[in-house]
């Protein structure tokens, strides 16, 4: 049957609109690939045949405030491999081995890396040695380019390391000013373009362009390199001395604008290879650690007494050796009490009961007026410092205080701070009553030493009047001429400081025989120039009180700063009795009673008694002491205290000049027995000195006079 004409034309009309329908959707997707797609399909056509390799920024140069360079970029060659060209020469191999030659690395590791399924990877970062770069270069091996980078460098090793930081291969800032000024100081990053064909080829005529990196800004900083100088040197003394702290830290300000001049830690490191120390060494604990200040904090209490005008005219303060706060007691430094006193005396002898009372004073007018002034002195919460990771410091909750926490507080106690805040508060306290924002940095400048940003002196607060301030500036310097700040007395300069002394909190409380020792002040007096706060963490040995340990670095750093400076000498200002570093007339002393007390407050009544001590025997408790309890020895003289309490074992006593009824004391004390030959001092013993033996074992002792 034949097909009609009819069907035939419906079959033609079907077609027809099929095919106007297919190329109706080809139009439409044409359309849609060209004018919607084609920006993203063109890029991407880019990409198969483009080859890209970042090429990072010099990062900004950081000055120090007399443009003295802290941190510089320089120019260091990078080993830099496309794997699809040297694949394709087939001397995978023989390339791998002359790298590894040049470069000292391992062949293998180099073999793995540029037969890798990448388009480009990285041999060696920042070659230090300029001629291996130059010899790759030489050889122009197949899929090997040696391109110039840029490293980071510190002229200065481990100067100023904890204000500066440091930064990462990739020149991404780390730590310190440059992981804060990290947008300023980076740049902006070039790049090579390199295109290749299907079978990544490089093509003889395509494109092969270098786009330069844009070098970041620079930083003109406050400190000083000079006085950062001074500040590392005497840390690096301290940390070679016997003293031997655990750590220490020293900032230097200028209390008018609240510059830091100088900021040194101890642990440091070496920025140039960070990575060669500990990273608790690249804490900043001049920030991020807090610690109960002692008695430096009781210029805050003063300076919130003398604006509040809690104490009289002629008010007198009575220390009987301790002072009750509800059924505690909180006990003076001295072992000798200070008895009837003016607060000026107080100061000067930094008495506790004195300052607790002032501390509750306070209170009584307004329970909430004493933490008042220490949050307006900064307590409490962060400075804003351009450092990372500040700490704001430990304070009870105002709704928790008691009277005790009132009391001790007053004294530096029972509350945490940073030596940031700490150096500020006191600054704030020398200018004039004003709290300002510390600060690091004082200038942005780009690549032409064009000026773009400056930060100026920030003030947050008035904290206490200008005659207030120079009230408390009076007082201070009189803790120099006539108190315990006499270590910080500088001739020709009048000097304003308190010491602190504070013993370290624990897990179940305080620790024994671990202590915090500082020293702060600012001069000269009338004019603050400079404020320095030495903050020394567990010293060894006896005395570990501020004024002996700190106050001696602080004089030095003050001197040798204010002479830098140019800061004339004053011939106004009081002069203390006794000049530090002049020998004095030894005094006659007599010998309190220690045997029997806690060996870490015989040390400390001694001591306060102006003499020395030192150790025979193991434990914590003083059995017998030599000379004994009210003999008159000159100021300054060693009494040897003899220890038990450590466990049955006993550490035999050097029994060397002894008489034999010394011996007979000191013996018995230590639960041993005597047994004599001779008359006089005693010459010989057995058991030997330093042995150790166990309790009733008899020792004996060979005595002979004028020779025989």
């Amino acid at each position: 049957m034949k097909t009609s004409d009819v069907s035939i034309k419906k079959r033609i009309a079907k077609l027809f609109i099929l095919m106007v329908g297919v190329i109706f959707f080809l139009t439409m997707r044409v359309g849609y690939i060209q004018f919607v797609r084609g920006d993203e399909l063109q890029k991407k056509a880019l990409d198969n045949r483009l080859r890209e390799v970042t090429i990072k920024s010099k990062r900004g140069t950081i000055y120090d405030r007399n443009l003295k360079e802290l941190a510089v970029s320089i120019s260091a060659d990078s080993v830099l491999a496309f794997p699809p060209q040297i694949r394709k020469s087939d001397k995978e191999e023989e390339i791998a081995k002359k790298l590894a030659e040049i470069l000292e690395m391992d062949e293998k590791d180099i073999l793995r890396k540029i037969t890798q399924n990448s388009s480009s990877v990285w041999i060696k970062r920042k070659i230090q040695d300029f001629e291996k770069g130059k010899k790759l270069k030489d050889l122009n091996l197949v899929g090997v380019e040696v391109i110039e980078d840029s490293q980071r460098f510190y002229p200065h090793d481990t100067l100023a390391c904890h204000v500066l930081g440091f930064a990462g291969v990739d020149n991404q800032g780390l730590e310190g000013i440059e992981i804060v000024f990290d947008e300023d100081l980076k740049g902006v990053p070039g790049r090579i373009v390199i295109e290749h064909d299907a079978k990544e080829r490089e093509l003889p005529q395509a494109m092969h362009r270098y786009i330069p990196p844009e070098n970041g800004n620079n930083l003109v900083l406050t400190i000083d390199e000079t006085i950062q100088y001074i500040v590392e040197r005497e840390l690096d003394q301290l940390m070679a001395s016997e003293t031997d702290p655990e750590s220490a830290t020293i900032i230097v300000m200028e209390p008018k604008t609240f510059e830091i001049l100088a900021l040194g830690s101890r642990p440091a490191y070496d920025p140039n290879n960070y990575n060669e120390y500990p990273q608790k060494t690249w804490r900043n604990i001049a920030v991020s650690n807090s610690y109960e200040p002692g008695s430096t904090f009781k210029i805050i209490t003063a300076a919130a007494a003398l604006e509040e005008n809690v104490i009289g005219e002629d008010e007198k303060f009575h220390d009987p050796g301790f002072i009750k706060v509800g059924s505690e007691r909180i006990r003076c430094w001295a072992h000798v009490p200070h008895g009837v006193q003016t607060f000026e005396e107080a100061m000067q002898n930094s008495c506790n009961p004195a300052l607790v009372t002032v501390g509750l004073k306070l209170k009584e007018k307004d329970r909430g007026l004493f933490y008042k002034y220490i949050r307006g002195f900064g307590f409490g919460k962060k400075t804003g410092v351009t450092l990372p990771g500040e700490a704001d410091g430990l304070m009870i909750l105002e709704e928790d205080l008691k009277d005790i926490n009132i009391a001790t507080i007053a004294i530096g106690q029972g509350i945490a701070v940073t030596p940031m805040q700490l150096i500020s508060a006191v600054s704030a306290s020398a200018n004039g009553g004003r709290f300002m924002r510390p600060h690091l940095v004082k200038e942005v400048r780009d690549n032409e030493n064009k000026l773009i940003k400056k930060f100026g002196n920030t003030e947050v607060r008035q904290v206490i009047s200008e005659e207030t301030s120079k009230e408390l500036c009076s007082l201070l310097e009189k803790v120099v001429v006539d108190g315990t700040g006499l270590p910080g007395y500088i001739e020709g300069y009048r000097v304003a400081a308190k010491t602190g002394t504070a013993q370290k909190a624990g897990a179940g409380g305080y620790m024994q025989g671990r202590y915090v020792a500082s020293f702060v002040g600012f001069a000269p007096a009338n004019d603050p120039q400079l404020a320095i706060l030495v903050v020394v963490d567990e010293p060894k040995g006896y005395p570990y009180y501020g004024g002996t340990v700190a106050g001696p670095i602080f004089k030095r750093i003050m001197e040798d700063s204010l002479h830098y400076l140019g800061v004339s000498k004053q011939s106004a200002g009081e002069v203390p009795s006794e000049i530090p570093g002049e020998p004095a007339p030894r005094k006659d002393v007599q010998v309190p009673a220690v045997d029997g007390m806690n060996l870490d407050d015989a040390k400390q009544k001694l001591y306060a008694a102006g003499l020395k001590s030192s150790v025979q025997g193991q434990g914590d408790m003083v059995l017998s002491q030599l000379p004994k309890t009210g003999a008159t020895v000159k100021e300054g003289t060693e009494i040897i205290l003899y220890t038990g309490g450590g466990g049955e074992e006993i550490t035999i006593p050097n029994m060397s000049g002894k008489r034999i009824y010394e011996a007979v004391e000191i013996l018995e004390a230590l639960g041993l027995r005597l047994k004599t030959k001779g008359w006089g001092e005693a010459h010989r013993q057995i058991p030997e000195p330093g042995e150790k033996v166990k309790k009733g074992t008899e020792v004996e002792v060979w005595f002979q006079d004028n020779g025989e």
